[in-house]
């Protein structure tokens, strides 16, 4: 047992928490700090809720580049980025620039999916005594156009190449996989291991977990000084409160690349906010949850409520709403699923959240450089909720000098 090894979680969205779980699993004493109240505005809580195997190609690919600049023209694209003078953001997009070709797809997307796989089967684990209505019933790539479907086929073939399931529907199949959803598109594309599931009801039960397994969670606790020498974190400080420091993961989301200034480690990582709509009384309601291709618009059906999320507005920690990319939301809707109107979200009040992004589409999970107590767990973009149970047991299995079961290179923080 390691009870004498204090693990200090910074973070306690459903990265952080997953690794706290995870980390006590291998008998280590863990303590999480939260900079948000309780249910404060994390990425954790508002986002999509799907667990996504079918996502294996990276955010930085073929296409994105060109697809990225017509959007930026566009106030209710489902891409922005806010132009300012920052060495970081030029940094960070001269990397994805750099990244954004078929080699560096063909080199992560196997990974990609491996990851994804086995946190579905994590996800399955923890549903078996835990309800955070997670459901096992694939998601539909509904595609508007027949160019849309030519392309998403292009995937679902990538897909089977990997040994992943997908499968191409006309209109007519569409519409018999989710009778219960009028749908207006040329066909789709349907991923049966993808899942979905109910993300703030997730990070209560793993909070519950956590704290009944003996870690501590303190929410409102904002990281005010770290110490460091010789190459290893000392202490951290809060609220005037020294505290000794045997390990120390960073899973702050967004914030982590600012933390991790403190330590001289200079992260690529910028903020990418999405938006999310949720309607407590549908007019109808699907079984399945899906994703407007054209639009990139994830749907998800959440104990009663649909949620419509949303865009990714690359730019600084603010989380002020932009209502411009709301509307592009809310536009997008109706031509998929046209029983739904724009009246019909009149008085929803937009939830928005920041996902950390890498400049490479791959998350960060490992050991940071220059600090060998320190580990780091953010970068996943869109794949937070999806990949959590997975980066938390690679985090511990590290911490715990196991073998993570993975490439690892791929993943490394100082891969740039």
């Amino acid at each position: 047992m390691n009870r004498d090894r204090h693990v200090f979680i910074i973070g306690g969205g459903v990265i952080g928490l997953c690794s706290a779980f995870y980390a006590l699993q291998h008998g280590m004493r863990v303590t999480v700090w939260e900079r948000e109240m309780e249910l404060g505005d994390n990425c954790s809580l508002g986002n999509a809720g799907m667990v996504v195997p079918s996502h294996f190609i990276p955010l930085a690919a073929p296409g994105m580049l060109s697809k990225g600049l017509r959007w930026m023209l566009n106030p209710q694209s489902p891409f922005y980025v806010k132009p300012r003078l920052s060495p970081a953001l030029m940094r960070w997009g001269w990397l994805f620039y750099r990244h954004a070709n078929s080699d560096h797809v063909d080199a992560c997307k196997q990974l990609l999916l491996d990851l994804n796989l086995r946190s579905r089967a994590l996800f399955a684990e923890l549903a078996k005594e835990s309800d955070f209505d997670f459901q096992q019933r694939g998601l539909l790539m509904l595609c508007k156009t027949q160019h849309g479907l030519e392309e998403e086929a292009e995937v679902a073939a990538m897909a089977h190449a990997l040994g992943a399931r997908a499968e191409v529907l006309d209109a007519a199949a569409t519409a018999k996989m989710d009778p219960s959803i009028t749908m207006n598109v040329a066909g789709s594309v349907w991923f049966p291991d993808d899942c979905h599931l109910n993300p703030n009801a997730f990070s209560a039960v793993m909070r519950e977990r956590v704290r009944a397994a003996g870690g501590e969670i303190f929410y409102g606790k904002s990281l005010e000084k770290i110490e460091h020498a010789n190459g290893k974190v000392t202490a951290i400080h809060s609220h005037g409160e020294r505290h000794a420091v045997d390990q120390i993961v960073i899973a702050g989301g967004s914030w982590s690349a600012e933390i991790l200034r403190d330590l001289g480690i200079d992260l690529p990582l910028q903020a990418g906010k999405g938006y999310s709509l949720t309607l407590t009384r549908p007019k109808q309601l699907p079984q399945l949850c899906s994703i407007f291709c054209e639009a990139k618009v994830a749907i998800t059906p959440m104990n009663g409520t649909l949620r419509f999320a949303g865009t990714m507005e690359v730019g600084d920690l603010s989380l002020k709403i932009n209502p411009q990319r709301v509307k592009g939301i809310v536009r997008a809707v109706q031509p998929y699923f046209p029983a739904f109107s724009e009246e019909d979200f009149a008085d929803v009040t937009p939830w928005a959240g920041l996902r950390p992004v890498s400049p490479d589409g791959m998350p960060y999970m490992g050991r940071a450089p220059l600090h060998e107590n320190v580990m780091i767990a953010t970068g996943h973009a869109m794949m937070g909720l999806s990949l959590a149970p997975i980066t938390g047991k690679i985090i511990a299995d590290l911490l715990h000098q196991a073998d993570p079961g993975f490439p690892m290179e791929r993943l490394a923080v100082d891969r740039f």
